[in-house]
């Protein structure tokens, strides 16, 4: 096998924990040398990355160092949260990891929330991959293409020697049927289908009736259909938003994007069991596109979709280790998502994004 991880944690954010993390993987892999190392540190590294960069070149042997930093990160066989953290997958044989250009695709994306330039974002490669993130929200971000720090806070990967499919899971429970926006002010929602916004959610929430008082609104979400509504919520074809605020007064429910008047609107809640299916499906619909067995797997889920949710153990990653048992997988829990959604590149929340690789 020419692809292998590993993940190495400690008390202290030290080289030495990146120098182990490649060695190891190396190891694993049969491997002298990299054609290139995908390389997540957790936070602790964000303040100044490049030595663990330099070692992490040194002992690959290669330039191509990729990656961010992030709160949390794993493997296929370990996982790391909230603690200096170290997570490497080494690349040999045919496998090549560089820059990408106009009109390759996909395109592996990372980004730092502040170098999240829409313009980047939209252009027409098809991308996949997340945000960097932190255990408090405030930084520094950190993202690194062949081995140095990007100063544009993102950066643009393509792999060649393999085929990459690429699956994205919103995990959360439709609650309404679709309805058209009726009023809307940029990111204030005032009106779905002629009734109050709000109201419209109460009414939604069957569980809850139409108490607005204590409402765990950090569970709901506003869904918004992209394409013909027909079959739109089987397809796939919607955005999920987070509610950052409803007001009891005047019915008003805002959501951080602009949405305009007669976008059509579903109400849904965060639910486990319903990520979890969602992810199943997901992981038959990949496998049945092809009897290859993947040779690795790239899994980027939100922050807000790790063990915590699952009620502490991680289900997805548990899943997807179910389901192929040994694949080399690396990832980390990002601050945004990042995926191909109706025919756009989309930042998404609470989502997960996987990819997997064939040789």
């Amino acid at each position: 096998m020419s692809i292998a991880t590993a993940l190495v944690r400690s008390h202290l954010a030290r080289t030495e924990l990146v120098h182990e993390a490649v060695e190891s993987a190396l190891d694993r892999a049969g491997l002298h040398y990299a054609n290139a190392v995908l390389l997540f540190l957790s936070d602790h590294y964000a303040q100044e990355p490049n030595a663990a960069l330099h070692e992490a070149a040194r002992v690959a042997g290669c330039l191509q160092i990729d990656g961010c930093c992030a709160a949390g990160l794993f493997t296929e066989s370990d996982q790391a949260m909230g603690e200096p953290a170290a997570a490497a997958m080494v690349f040999g044989g045919d496998i090549q990891l560089r820059h990408a250009m106009p009109g390759d695709a996909p395109v592996l994306s990372f980004a730092a929330p502040g170098g999240l330039d829409l313009s980047w974002l939209e252009s027409g490669e098809a991308r996949f991959g997340a945000i960097a993130s932190d255990s408090d929200g405030q930084g520094p971000f950190r993202v690194w293409s062949s081995g140095r720090v990007q100063a544009s806070g993102h950066c643009s990967l393509t792999f060649t020697g393999t085929r990459l499919r690429i699956g994205l899971t919103q995990g959360a429970r439709p609650l309404s049927e679709p309805r058209p926006i009726t009023r809307v002010i940029g990111h204030d929602i005032m009106a779905v289908g002629g009734k109050l916004a709000l109201g419209s959610l109460a009414q939604a929430l069957p569980q809850l009736g139409r108490a607005i008082d204590g409402m765990p609104l950090h569970l709901f979400m506003a869904g918004i259909l992209h394409g013909a509504p027909e079959h739109a919520l089987a397809e796939g074809r919607y955005q999920l938003l987070p509610i950052l605020s409803a007001n009891p007064d005047n019915g008003v429910v805002t959501v951080p994007a602009q949405l305009a008047e007669g976008d059509q609107l579903f109400w849904a809640v965060r639910q486990a069991e319903a990520a979890e299916q969602e992810l199943r499906a997901l992981l038959d619909r990949l496998g049945s596109e092809t009897l290859e067995p993947p040779a690795f797997g790239l899994f980027f889920p939100c922050l807000g979709r790790g063990p915590g949710f699952y009620g502490g153990e991680d289900r997805d990653l548990a899943l997807i280790t179910e389901r192929y048992p040994g694949l080399p997988l690396i990832g980390f829990y990002g601050n945004g998502e990042i995926a191909r959604l109706n025919g756009m590149n989309r930042l998404l929340q609470y989502s997960a994004v996987l990819g997997l690789g064939y040789c």
